[in-house]
């Protein structure tokens, strides 16, 4: 195992720290590896010890929600398949006829330590729609203050990409983010993030701690890089992603005994990726340009273009001449010079589609008049909200 390699002097000292975390909300993500005997069916003795751990939490007053894989696999057991099928329609038939076991193996093992449990699928389009997200939200809030843990998957059956491993990192990031989370912790079958492959490289040390946002992990774990394009560039990517919200990761083996409760004790095992404010709008700022879906387009003129690009201000009404689409406040839309058609930008805007038209070429001061009430927003796309195309 990688805790196998022998530790350095300042290592062994990081590793009788403590983390400082103050924890009222956590997101645990379970790995299909962890839930699942290799791959065939669900390892119901391993469930049920993770909800033993998650108990622990919840009886201390926290607010947990549990992104669980699973499903798949569960389903290619009750189906007889000898292996994981290829064809999309029936990995999708196989997570709809798993999902079914898996929720009844949660809810079951979670109700032993009394705690009512429910099901969420989503998909990545349910919470990158404005109306949809807030709806979302709004539930999982309601069930949380109804003391009910939440049991997240991906709807693998009506997705429309092909099932990609590590994809429910993704969704608990999204998830930790939209409930401001205090932490979120990611299960795997490493045991954290290495600065090279442990199986290959005697010399390769643990990561035990480093900003969410620093660039050097994408070529640790990224395509092409050290540890190939495998799971663990899924979950700095998620990692990444929870720092938008302001929400720490911790990316740790699950083969730890007790894992749960040691880290948000604050035990230090696995790697912590941190987040500040800078790199919060960092974060931010590549959620949006991540979007490849518009809600909507404002043409802007040559100022307003010259502002964003070359001064990096904030987009105001008054240089924007067209709105075009149907979208609501907080949607992701693209921003194209008037003269030229190029695309300057996406961000996250601050007013409905009906609300922008009215507002277009004005200047602030007439949009209480225009939109006849007392008006604080001032800009059309804020500049920490804008992430440049060009």
């Amino acid at each position: 195992m990688a805790g196998d390699i022998e530790q350095t002097t300042e290592e062994a000292r990081f590793m009788t720290q403590t983390r400082n975390f103050d924890i009222k909300r956590v997101i645990v993500k379970i790995g299909s590896s962890l839930l699942t005997n290799n791959g065939r069916g669900l390892d119901r003795t391993a469930i049920y010890e993770w909800a033993k751990q998650i108990a622990k939490l919840h009886n201390k007053g926290m607010e947990v929600i549990l992104v669980s894989s699973g499903a798949v696999a569960e389903g290619v057991v009750r189906m007889n398949l000898e292996e994981r099928p290829k064809k999309l329609a029936a990995l999708q038939a196989c997570a709809s006829i798993g999902q079914m076991g898996l929720i009844e193996t949660w809810w079951s093992a979670l109700i032993q330590h009394g705690i009512q449990s429910s099901q969420l699928l989503l998909t990545h389009d349910d919470l990158s729609n404005r109306s949809r997200y807030l709806n979302t939200s709004s539930a999982l809030t309601q069930l949380l203050e109804w003391r009910v843990l939440p049991v997240i998957n991906e709807n693998d059956t009506v997705t429309i990409d092909e099932i990609k491993f590590g994809d429910n990192d993704t969704l608990g990031a999204m998830a930790a983010a939209m409930v401001n989370a205090d932490l979120y912790i990611i299960l795997t079958d490493q045991e954290g993030v290495f600065t090279d492959n442990p199986r290959n490289n005697p010399d390769a040390r643990m990561i035990r701690q480093e900003r969410a946002m620093a660039d050097y992990l994408f070529d640790i774990a990224g395509d092409g890089g050290k540890l190939g394009s495998g799971g663990m560039l899924t979950k700095i990517r998620a990692g990444r992603l929870a720092a938008m919200g302001g929400c720490p990761t911790v990316i740790v083996s699950g083969a730890i005994d007790d894992v749960i409760t040691r880290v948000v004790s604050g035990e230090a095992v696995g790697t912590l990726l941190t987040t500040n404010e800078h790199d919060k709008i960092i974060a931010r700022k590549q959620w949006i340009a991540a979007h490849l879906r518009m809600s909507g387009t404002l043409i802007v003129d040559a100022g307003a273009a010259k502002a964003v690009i070359e001064h990096n201000r904030s987009l105001l009404p008054v240089g924007v001449v067209e709105v075009r689409g149907d979208f609501d406040e907080g949607d992701v839309v693209e921003i194209i010079h008037q003269d030229t058609g190029e695309r300057l930008a996406i961000g996250q805007v601050n007013f409905s589609s009906t609300d922008a038209r009215r507002v277009a070429r004005e200047r602030t001061e007439q949009f209480d008049r225009i939109l006849g009430n007392k008006e604080e927003r001032v800009v059309m796309v804020h500049r920490d909200n804008l992430a440049l195309s060009m």
